[in-house]
């Protein structure tokens, strides 16, 4: 299907680059948010989220994209509708389907004749389709259909992953709409399943889920080789060689973060203890993930001793390179942590310049500047701006040259050669000849 006219329901991460990639594959795109800033910033040309090439996308295809405030307008201009808005967590742990649900209830008042096929990439528990298609047809919306097309998008590298995908997962009530959303990514050729809605929806969280089981895997070994006098870099490599496991995500550090792993991985814990089933494994996930975190703080103990007045600079605040993203990072955990113990934070990040309901963090202009006078520094967020600093020089900066590296970014034996006391996590002193290959 070409030129399909598609409506996205959300500009957020996963609403605006899924809305900006259908552009760029030939369909006439509208998207809606009810954040006048984000659309009115829209409007205007400016991007709300750090997203590489996106600025640029939007730009090449801006004759077939059109921002909106209104539903209505929405309805107007499309046959499809994408569903891209936030399913946070609630207190209990499960996913908050209020903002899901009120795209149904203004269906529902705007009424009329809707043939829309209503596409799902917010990541929802399982039954949710079947619950939405339950409140369509009670409210007089049997037409519209309904197909589950969760995303796989990684922020940082979201438009590739859009355009380049693994696999295309849909799950649908009918099959001819099912054929309707299929066509609109056949320009990508890309592998396509083809299955039921709950089904679709198990895909993301399984998916997620084990990704992070991985990464929380890793780390333990990692914990493990500091014991043992082992380096889980070569460990890393040594599993990766097998076929059966892969290198993906077999990176050690302080713990995943970000807006979806977090939250996923709980919604599927506490969507397999509604059903009645103790999911043990993703309990212990979770709880290395938190932990790995906090030992960072150990390790800084380890070399300081007692943090209270310490000046600790921590560089790097998103989750991961190559967004702006905040939600879980890392950062918030080790500043909150070490500002309760009584120690001077100060934080530099190239993208983020502010740390919304944290205060008493110092927010450096530069990366030397928070290094000036520290007595320890963390590296938190792997940035291309941060692994490539001027080490040596920035050496004799510090009031104590302590570096914990949290993303085994650095290499262990020069930075000890340029006077860093170094410590990563799961490395030996003087060993960098094998580094696991970036999920």
């Amino acid at each position: 299907m070409t030129g399909a006219r598609i409506g996205v329901i959300g500009a957020g991460y996963v609403g605006l680059v899924s809305g900006v990639c259908f552009a760029a594959l030939g369909h006439s795109v509208c998207i809606r948010d009810i954040d006048a800033r984000k659309i009115d910033a829209l409007n205007d040309g400016e991007v709300p989220i750090h997203e590489p090439g996106l600025r640029e996308l939007i730009n090449e295809h801006a004759e077939r994209l059109s921002f909106t405030l209104s539903l209505e307008e929405l309805l107007g201009c499309s046959d499809i509708l994408v569903v891209a808005v936030d399913t946070p967590p609630t207190y209990s742990g499960d996913a908050d389907l209020s903002r899901v649900m009120a795209v149904v209830e203004e269906l529902a008042m705007i009424g009329g004749e809707s043939r829309h096929i209503l596409v799902m990439k917010s990541t929802v528990p399982v039954g949710t389709g079947e619950r939405v298609r339950r409140q369509l047809d009670a409210r007089g919306l049997g037409a519209v259909g309904y197909v589950a097309n969760p995303e796989f998008l990684k922020e940082g590298a979201a438009i590739a992953d859009f355009m380049r995908p693994d696999r295309v997962v849909l799950g649908a009530f009918r099959q001819e709409d099912a054929s309707r959303v299929a066509e609109l990514y056949a320009p990508l050729d890309a592998p396509m399943l083809r299955t039921t809605v709950p089904t679709a929806e198990m895909v993301k969280y399984a998916s997620n889920a084990f990704l992070a089981t991985k990464i929380s895997f890793i780390n333990e070994i990692a914990n493990v080789c500091e014991e043992v006098g082992a380096d889980v870099a070569d460990v890393a490599v040594g599993m990766g060689m097998d076929s059966r496991i892969g290198t993906a995500f077999l990176r050690p550090g302080i713990g995943f973060g970000g807006s979806c792993f977090p939250k996923d991985v709980a919604a599927l814990k506490q969507l397999a203890g509604n059903s009645g089933y103790h999911f043990q494994l993703l309990t212990s996930v979770i709880e290395v993930n938190e932990l790995q975190k906090r030992r960072v703080v150990g390790k800084l103990k380890k070399h300081l001793g007692d943090v209270r007045g310490r000046r600790i600079a921590l560089l790097g605040l998103a989750f991961k390179p190559g967004t702006d993203d905040m939600r879980e990072a890392a950062s918030l955990v080790l500043a909150g942590r070490l500002l309760a113990e009584g120690a001077t934070v100060v934080v530099w990040d190239p993208v983020v310049h502010d740390l919304d309901g944290l205060s008493g963090v110092e927010i450096a202009a530069t990366p030397t500047a928070a290094l000036a006078a520290a007595e320890a520094c963390v590296l938190v967020t792997e940035w291309p701006e941060i692994v490539g600093l001027d080490w040596p020089n920035l050496v004799s900066m510090m009031a104590r040259p302590v570096i914990i590296d949290g993303r085994n970014a650095l290499d262990p034996e020069t930075m000890a050669q340029w006077g860093y006391q170094y410590e990563g996590i799961g490395r030996l002193p003087g060993t960098n000849h094998n580094v696991a290959p970036e999920a």
